[in-house]
């Protein structure tokens, strides 16, 4: 598999359940987690590095997608699109996964990982919450000739973005955005509850700025305060060779943006195989039927068939039966991962007319009478027949 080992990365099996990925992704992020290295630039990383492998393992379209395709079927691989680790900040895993710590997290002030995925404790405060733009999934069909060389993309879609009037901060001003007064900025209040067992400590978002730490006292005409509106964007990105029907590429931060300068949303882009009119895909084989007359099979010739990449000549030897298979070597579609190239399969059918002329049955009832024109399969016909039965009906 190309691309990061995301099951080693975690140190489960590829066989784990989700509770094994789940909690093999917890003892890591908790072991790496900036709080408990500060300054750590390989603590970081590997904190990043298994967010990464959690977003890909805990999704089961993701992880299906990962085991037959590697790293390239969920991130794009070499071609231009980001890996995750690339393009997560530590404000998105906090956002996305923050929630699985629950409140085992605490430091010595008492902190815990709230239901946004926010931190506060360790002497420090991560309670403003920041807002994410949802992703936006688009489908996009290639030709075989695109799947096969990679191609440049440039769509145009309607996204929200940042609002052009007050550039995502949703204010006339910068001076008309105040710190809550409710939190103090921290976007959580913190509420004590006694209880039995004594006084228990609870956080959550600020009821007056959802969390986000400030109020805006005189929100942006444009937008009515949001910071985003709705326009045309156009995106260009790079599809791989050798992509595969239904595959997902991510385009990290092109989705649709967030309110109030949060973090963007991705683009997902599916993928679509319009289908060919000679050539049909199997795997990274493509396969093209060829016909031949009786006398073309029986007495040889060349042919003319297509590719990819235009047309090509091929000897048919003399006596070829009908069902062979011809193999053109690495005339098929390259490896997403780029281990290798498929092949062009051309498989022999001869045309055996419904209706024939009183001259043609003289002509067939003269070579029926033949003895060399009387079916005797050897062994290897009768073993072509079987194998090509089984592939039919696999």
């Amino acid at each position: 598999m190309a691309g990061k080992d995301y099951y080693a990365v975690l140190g489960v099996g590829r066989n784990a359940t989700p509770d094994e990925i789940k909690k093999a992704y917890r003892q890591m992020a908790l072991k790496y987690h900036p709080d408990r290295n500060p300054g750590n630039k390989e603590a970081e990383d590997k904190f990043k590095e298994a967010a990464e492998a959690y977003d890909v393992l805990s999704n089961p379209d993701k992880k299906a997608r990962y085991d037959q395709f590697g790293e390239a079927g969920v991130n794009g691989g070499a071609s231009g699109f980001g890996g995750a680790s690339g393009g997560f900040t530590m404000q998105d895993i906090f956002d996305r996964f923050g929630d699985i710590f629950g409140s085992s997290f605490g430091g010595e002030e008492g902190g815990s990982f709230g239901p946004f995925g926010t931190f506060s404790g360790f002497g420090r405060s991560r309670g403003k919450r920041v807002q994410r733009g949802s992703d936006i999934r688009i489908r996009v069909k290639l030709t075989l000739s695109e799947i096969m060389h990679g191609v440049e993309k440039t769509v145009k879609i309607n996204k929200y973005v940042p609002c052009p009037a007050c550039h995502g901060n949703g204010a006339v001003n910068a001076s008309d955005i105040k710190t809550c007064a409710t939190c103090n900025g921290t976007g959580m209040v913190t509420r004590v509850t006694n209880t039995i067992l004594g006084q228990m400590q609870t956080s959550s978002p600020c009821p007056t700025c959802h969390g986000e730490g400030k109020v805006i006292v005189n929100p942006c005409r444009t937008c009515n305060g949001t910071g985003v509106v709705r326009s045309a964007d156009e995106i260009s990105f790079r599809i791989p060779a050798g992509a595969v029907e239904g595959m997902q590429l991510t385009i990290r931060g092109k989705g649709n943006a967030a309110k109030n300068n949060g973090i963007n949303g991705d683009l997902l882009v599916v993928i679509e195989e319009q289908v060919d009119p000679e050539l049909k895909r199997d795997g990274n084989d493509l396969i093209y039927q060829l016909f031949l007359s009786i006398p073309e099979a029986v007495e040889g010739c060349v042919k003319e068939i297509p590719t990819v990449d235009g047309k090509i000549r091929i000897k048919i030897d003399a006596g070829t039966q009908s069902g062979k298979i011809l193999r053109v070597r690495g005339k098929g579609i390259p490896d997403i991962n780029g281990y290798n190239t498929g092949d062009l399969k051309v498989c022999v059918q001869v045309w055996i007319p419904k209706k024939i002329s009183r001259e043609e049955k003289t002509l067939m009832d003269r070579l029926s009478s033949s003895s060399n024109f009387s079916p005797s399969p050897n062994e290897d016909d009768k073993k072509r027949f079987f194998d090509m039965f089984k592939t039919m009906f696999n």
